[in-house]
């Protein structure tokens, strides 16, 4: 049984000024919440989301002349580690009444976000640069690739346009929430921090504020604007919104301690537990919804990366 959390005096902060404290147990009550969903279920609804972004993608990206800009593009664009934000985007639009197909730019544009962002990273910049996986193309093509996949992020937002469905204002929003969320303030922040620290001498024993940072600015701020972004494609109420941002937040930055940065360090699993139950909170005023499959996204027996 997975456990909610809620502050004893009002919604938790989750990010103050003090990680200790934010994750103190004594900060919080905890009160059950029940999630039906067999542990089947949850891996057939994320793998059928992840295969409809993919599909939507590679329709949006064929391999087409001018062939040496669109093959690494193509490639890169899947090239990069699994990330569930883009299928977080359309749980969230479809969580508050919305259709898969309105949030499917958005998905995609975010897949491409992750893509370029990770191309970015893997770029040889110093001799202490470890590529994860094996390169296809030169430094040179995977940077100019990433710099190209970003535009056409927002490309196929732009196309996504249509008056018959009133979503010029929708889109418009999403542009802005994707931009600030893998901009300077947000993912490519983390991403220099993380590099920071690689290039330390203390690389192998990270501080938890450090992990808490860096998580929180790579996958909690783009899974937070995935799921703004489905919420807000989706149609959903400002409250909605702001509490499917949250649940996201939370969501990914547990995906970024579990998977990221965090692996292997010591207390993670103590800070991921009542993340957890943050995120869940975030949910429950959905419960008269099918909350059962964006809630297994943080659920401990299960993972989706």
């Amino acid at each position: 049984m997975a456990r909610a959390l809620s502050s004893c005096n009002g919604r938790a902060n989750l990010f103050g000024s003090s990680t200790s404290n934010l994750l103190s147990p004594a900060s919080v009550c905890y009160r059950p919440l029940v999630v039906r969903m067999s542990r089947e279920q949850p891996y057939s609804y994320w793998a059928n989301i992840e295969a409809d972004v993919e599909t939507h993608l590679k329709e949006a990206i064929p391999i087409r002349h001018p062939v040496s800009v669109f093959e690494p593009m193509h490639h890169l664009a899947f090239a990069a580690p699994r990330t569930t934000a883009p299928a977080l985007c359309i749980a969230a639009c479809e969580l508050v009444g919305g259709d898969r197909s309105q949030a499917m730019a958005a998905a995609s544009a975010v897949q491409l976000m992750h893509a370029a962002a990770y191309a970015h990273e893997q770029l040889p910049l110093t001799d202490r640069t470890r590529p994860a996986t094996e390169r296809r193309f030169g430094p040179n093509i995977e940077l100019l690739t990433g710099d190209g996949m970003v535009p056409f992020g927002f490309e196929l937002l732009a196309d996504s346009l249509d008056s018959a469905q009133n979503n010029p204002d929708r889109v418009l929003r999403v542009m802005a929430e994707i931009a600030r969320a893998t901009g300077s303030q947000g993912l490519v922040d983390g991403q220099f921090r993380e590099f920071i620290i690689s290039q330390s001498d203390e690389e192998g024993a990270v501080d938890a504020s450090s992990i808490e940072y860096v998580s929180r600015k790579k996958e909690g701020e783009l899974h937070a604007c995935a799921a703004a972004c489905g919420a807000i494609l989706g149609g959903g109420s400002e409250a909605e919104i702001e509490k499917l941002r949250s649940y996201g937040l939370y969501a990914g930055t547990i995906q970024g301690m579990l998977h990221g940065i965090g692996r292997n360090q010591k207390g993670v699993r103590e800070m991921v537990e009542n993340l957890r139950a943050l995120a869940l909170k975030e949910v429950e005023s959905f419960k008269k919804r099918e909350i059962e499959a964006i809630s297994s996204l943080v659920q401990p027996e299960l993972s989706f990366v």
